[in-house]
């Protein structure tokens, strides 16, 4: 893994690619954000060596070099899922990626349903602790421990500063941000009654199907990483509506504006 980290890292500097500050990890339909960052180079992922290809029509598939409040940022529009046949190895590669780049923080975004039905669509949800419900763990290969202590401790998986730092952002700004679980699932195919049931009862606030092998990953590299879910539907058992991809999508983009403004004041005060 370390010949093929390292062929990547080398690609995206003779690309133009500097030494990162911040990495960022834009989600489902949550691709506002660039609009304030100042790029100075970009890479189409199918372009970098060992690099997966996006293959969710509503996730682009770059990597992005440039400025965002004063610091120097490498985003990924656009991530990998185990639902697209990818391992999690393939999943959790470009964090490895920018880490070998010189990121010192991650700071991840997606978008989820809602399993605490007080969470409404359309508002966000600071990601205080997650359930790994992928089958997996990106940290289970042969010479792991050449990357990282193979035994992390995920008592504390999400950086309490930048957690912090968000929640007085939202009420500087007035924005609705709740704190709570994430349980992270295989996917593609949408949750049943009986499993929204389920994820209730274990105490997750929110599902999705990403975030949670980047986060284990980057406290593998010891980064520190904070994530907000856009919550973008509800998965309530009783009353519960056949999915809408366009809906969905929809209520991405109505809490985007809310989360391009704290991830903005994260990056001032950080």
């Amino acid at each position: 893994m370390t010949d093929r980290i390292n062929e990547s890292v080398d690609y995206l500097k003779s690309k133009g690619f500097g030494e990162p500050e911040v990495g960022i990890i834009l989600g489902t339909g949550l691709g506002k954000l660039l609009d304030d960052v100042e790029i100075e180079v970009e890479a189409s992922y199918n372009h970098i060596p060992y690099f997966p290809t996006a293959t969710v029509e509503f996730h682009k598939g770059k990597l992005i070099f440039g400025t965002l409040q004063g610091k120097k940022v490498v985003v990924m529009q656009g991530r990998f899922h185990l639902y697209e046949g990818y391992s999690l190895f393939d999943v959790t590669f470009p964090v490895r990626v920018m880490k070998r780049l010189g990121m010192k923080r991650l700071l991840v975004s997606n978008a989820s349903g809602a399993i605490n039905l007080d969470f409404k669509e359309g508002e966000l949800m600071l990601i205080d602790d997650h359930i790994n419900l992928q089958g997996g763990s990106p940290l289970a290969f042969h010479g792991v421990e050449k990357l990282g202590e193979r035994f992390v401790d995920m008592s504390e998986p999400y950086d309490a500063t930048m957690n912090q730092i968000f929640e007085e952002a939202a009420k500087n700004q007035n924005i609705t941000l709740h704190k709570g679980v994430y349980a992270s699932v295989v996917g593609p195919q949408l949750e049943t009654r009986a499993e929204y049931r389920f994820l209730k009862i274990i105490g997750a606030d929110a599902v999705g199907m990403s975030t949670v092998p980047e986060i284990i990953v980057a406290n593998h590299l010891g980064i520190p990483v904070s994530a907000i879910s856009v919550i973008t539907d509800q998965g309530d058992p009783e009353n519960l509506e056949k999915v809408n991809i366009q809906k969905i999508l929809a209520n991405a983009a109505k809490a985007e504006p809310d989360m391009v403004k704290l991830f903005k004041e994260l990056l001032q005060k950080i």
